[in-house]
């Protein structure tokens, strides 16, 4: 018996592409890659439309503008990006009822990894133009959506220095691993945190608290199997980092590099759906949400979001290996 095809589906399957594209996503290349792109929807006969994104204060100008006609015109809305630029573009699709596509441009990728996505662009968009719909778990905090992490501490600190040396010398793993260094050297602030969840309460010290809403990202630090899958499970993963000094930090990122994290006696892991943070002293405090870095006010609620992402995955022939 034939399984009748979803509204979702057919539209993934039949309507035409609103691709948001990021300019500045890591590409060395991003004039030659939007050919690629170009050339492989031209010739699949697909109607496609490209949104590009010059300004990064105006993405989600440009993702609701992507949304809008997506509802008119029976649609996907397509990101192609970096992890940052592909949240900001699912923030704004998600509840709107579109399909959402992802096109990886990034440096590290792991919404589009762990979801089997391509990172070589020709191949992704060929795997999206036979894609099917699943629905994806959010994760969000105060609210804002976030699809494979949050921090707040030393983390958005790591991720506004990683910023400021990719800036200087380039986009790069090894660029990046350096200004981690460089970060720890300096770190010196532990917060103090109440935690309450499912009716429990806790004070910690930290000097960061680490949100996990990709299983992939938490496997390949080591976090343990059971936490990791957590995500799977309808979760999210939180680690905090007990107060250490600097060489057991510098300790910490090598476990992390080599995928030990989880077996050192320095890292509390837990799973949760609905989590408060209220950091003491603290009315506003700095967030990073997969990468991008705001202001929020406290205290923090991590929580699972109500509704999933309408996400097109590949189909098994066009499926890449998770690594």
């Amino acid at each position: 018996m034939n399984v009748a095809e979803s509204p979702a589906d057919r539209v993934a399957r039949q309507g035409p592409f609103f691709v948001v594209f990021n300019s500045g996503a890591g590409s060395s290349d991003a004039d030659g890659e939007r050919q690629v792109m170009e050339r492989v929807f031209r010739a699949s006969g697909r109607e496609f439309t490209f949104l590009p994104v010059g300004d990064p204060s105006r993405i989600g100008e440009v993702a609701g503008q992507a949304v809008r006609l997506a509802r008119e015109r029976l649609g996907v809305v397509v990101a192609a990006g970096g992890d940052g630029t592909i949240n900001a573009v699912a923030s704004v699709v998600l509840g709107s009822g579109c399909p959402f596509g992802v096109l990886p441009q990034g440096t590290f990728n792991y919404f589009g990894r762990v979801h089997a996505i391509p990172q070589d662009t020709e191949a992704a968009v060929h795997a999206l133009l036979g894609a099917h719909v699943s629905p994806v778990q959010v994760g969000q905090v105060n609210g804002r959506p976030f699809l494979v992490n949050a921090s707040l501490g030393l983390y958005p600190q790591l991720l506004e220095d990683r910023e400021a040396w990719k800036q200087q010398w380039g986009r790069s793993r090894f660029v990046a691993f350096l200004s981690r260094l460089a970060t720890l050297l300096q770190a010196r602030k532990q917060l103090a945190l109440r935690i309450e969840s499912g009716g429990q309460s806790l004070q910690l010290r930290t000097p960061t608290l680490f949100v996990g809403n990709n299983h992939l990202q938490l496997a390949r630090v080591g976090i343990d199997e059971q936490h990791a899958d957590a995500v799977e499970q309808g979760l999210l993963t939180g680690i905090a980092v007990r107060p250490i000094g600097t060489l057991a930090l510098f300790g910490l990122l090598l476990r992390g590099v080599l995928g030990r994290l989880g077996d050192a006696e320095n890292i509390d892991s837990f799973a949760f759906r609905r989590l408060t943070v209220t950091p003491r002293g603290h009315k506003r405090i700095k967030v990073a949400t997969d990468g991008e870095i705001v202001w929020m006010r406290t205290p923090l609620v991590f929580e699972v979001a109500p509704e999933p992402l309408l996400l097109l995955v590949p189909a098994p022939a066009d499926r890449a290996e998770v690594a």
